[in-house]
C-alpha cells in the first residue's frame, strides 16, 4: 500500500459521475474544520502552511511518511494496489541527464491555485483561509472531476466499505479523498503524521510550519536554501516545496 514508482525528472517536472453512499464516521463533517476549533481561532488567510521536503535526505528505502499516515488515518489496504487509498506515496526519480535518483514523497500540494477546487461542481473541494484544500465527504457526489485535474495524481477514490474509522479523519465510500495536511493535528497545534514519523523514524527529510511566518523554519529554509516547485509551469503556487530534485 505504501506505492512506489519511477518516472523521468524532466517529465515530473516540466511536463464518472457517481453517487455517493456517505459514511462519514460519527456524523462529523469535515466542512467543520475550515472554522478551526471555534471562531475565535478560525483558519486564517494570515497563516499559510506549507512543508519542504529534502529529497537528498529521504532514502528510496524509506517509508516512514507513509506508514504514519496510513496510522493516522487508518488506510488500509484493500488487497487492490491500483485503488487503495493513497494520501502520500514514495516515487523515485531519475535525471536523464546523470542518471542520478532522487526519492520524493508525494502528496496533495495545497496549491493557492488548486485546480481540483476549480472543477468540482458541488463545492466539496474547498480551500481553507489558511491554504490547506479539503473535501467534504457530505457533499462530495463522487464524479471524480477533481482526480482527473490534479497534476500531482494526490487524489483517491474510495471503492470500498470503510471500517475503524478516525472521528478526526472523516471518510465515505463513493467520496474522493487526499492528503489534510493532518487538519485535526495542525488545529490543536502539532505537526502532521507523515512528519512526525519522518522526523522520529526516518531521516528527518521534512520540514512543516507556516510560509508567511518569516521566523519559521521552514521560510528561513526556503529563503536561504535553493527549493522548488513540482510542475512550477502551472503557477499554482504549491504549499509543498523540495530541495535537492
Amino acid at each position: 500500500m505504501t506505492g512506489s514508482g519511477t518516472v523521468s525528472r524532466r517529465s515530473l517536472l516540466k511536463g464518472a459521475t457517481a453517487c455517493a453512499a456517505i459514511t462519514a464516521a460519527g456524523g462529523f463533517r469535515i466542512v467543520e474544520l475550515a472554522m478551526a476549533k471555534s471562531p475565535e481561532d478560525a483558519a486564517s488567510s494570515l497563516v499559510r502552511w506549507g512543508m519542504l521536503i529534502d529529497t537528498e535526505k529521504c532514502a528510496s528505502d524509506c517509508d516512514a511518511c507513509v506508514s504514519g499516515c496510513n496510522s493516522e488515518h487508518n488506510l488500509e489496504g484493500m488487497g487492490r494496489p491500483e485503488t487503495d487509498a493513497q494520501w502520500i506515496r514514495k516515487l523515485d526519480i531519475t535525471d536523464n541527464q546523470t542518471g542520478h535518483v532522487s526519492s520524493l514523497p508525494m502528496l496533495c500540494q495545497h496549491c493557492e491555485n488548486p485546480p481540483c477546487v476549480d472543477v468540482c461542481p458541488t463545492g466539496a473541494s474547498f480551500k481553507r483561509e489558511d491554504g490547506i484544500v479539503l473535501v467534504d465527504k457530505h457533499t462530495c457526489i463522487g464524479c471524480r472531476y477533481c482526480v482527473i485535474a490534479c497534476p500531482y495524481k494526490a487524489r483517491s477514490f474510495v471503492h470500498e466499505n470503510l471500517h475503524n474509522q478516525k472521528s478526526y479523519s472523516p471518510r465515505g465510500k463513493g467520496t474522493v479523498e487526499s492528503c489534510t495536511f493532518c487538519v485535526h493535528r495542525i488545529d490543536n497545534g502539532r505537526t502532521p503524521a507523515c512528519v512526525e514519523s519522518c522526523q522520529s523514524d526516518g531521516n528527518g527529510a521534512m520540514v512543516f510550519g507556516d510560509l508567511n511566518d518569516k521566523a519559521s523554519e521552514i521560510a528561513v529554509k526556503i529563503k536561504s536554501e535553493p527549493s522548488r516547485q513540482v510542475r512550477e509551469d502551472l503557477e499554482l503556487n504549491t504549499g509543498v516545496r523540495y530541495q535537492n530534485v
